[in-house]
């Protein structure tokens, strides 16, 4: 006959190796979300543009977003962080990125974002005192988790 310790070990022992089981496996089915995003950013108008004596330059505009993340939410996720960038050249660099917007979503019915005429002011810091020299913006929705 079995001792009380020797049975509570091997309760133990097949309830962690269970628990072991059953979180592998919700791990694995995560690897089969392929996530598919889609945002929409339209510029309404350039509300102004002011050039400053110390090299700094200033756009003021007025956007509509659109944006579909319900993709994104998944079991494990807890809440999304989400940021519109302006992206552009300048011949000193092949890259420039301005952070214009921040959102934090939280849950899932926050994942279907409609922003009508959100103005967000930014500023184009080039080492140049022109932002003539910009001829494209991109302007991109990027998330973390």
């Amino acid at each position: 006959m079995h001792s009380f310790g020797y049975r509570a070990n091997a309760l133990l022992t097949f309830a962690l190796t269970i628990l072991a089981l059953m979180c592998a496996i919700a791990s694995f089915s995560d690897n089969f979300n392929f996530p598919s995003p889609s945002a929409q950013i339209q510029i309404v108008k350039f509300n102004w543009f002011q050039k400053q004596v110390h090299g700094n330059d200033e756009v003021s505009l007025t956007m509509n977003i659109t944006a579909d993340l319900q993709s994104l939410f998944t079991w494990n996720t807890k809440q999304l962080f989400i940021f519109v960038a302006a992206e552009y050249e300048t011949p000193q660099n092949s890259l420039n990125q301005v952070q214009i917007g921040v959102r934090n979503l939280k849950c899932l019915s926050g994942m279907l974002l409609y922003l009508p005429k959100s103005m967000r002011n930014f500023g184009f810091k080039l080492q140049t005192s022109t932002v003539l020299l910009i001829r494209e913006a991109i302007f991109v929705v990027r998330n973390s988790t």
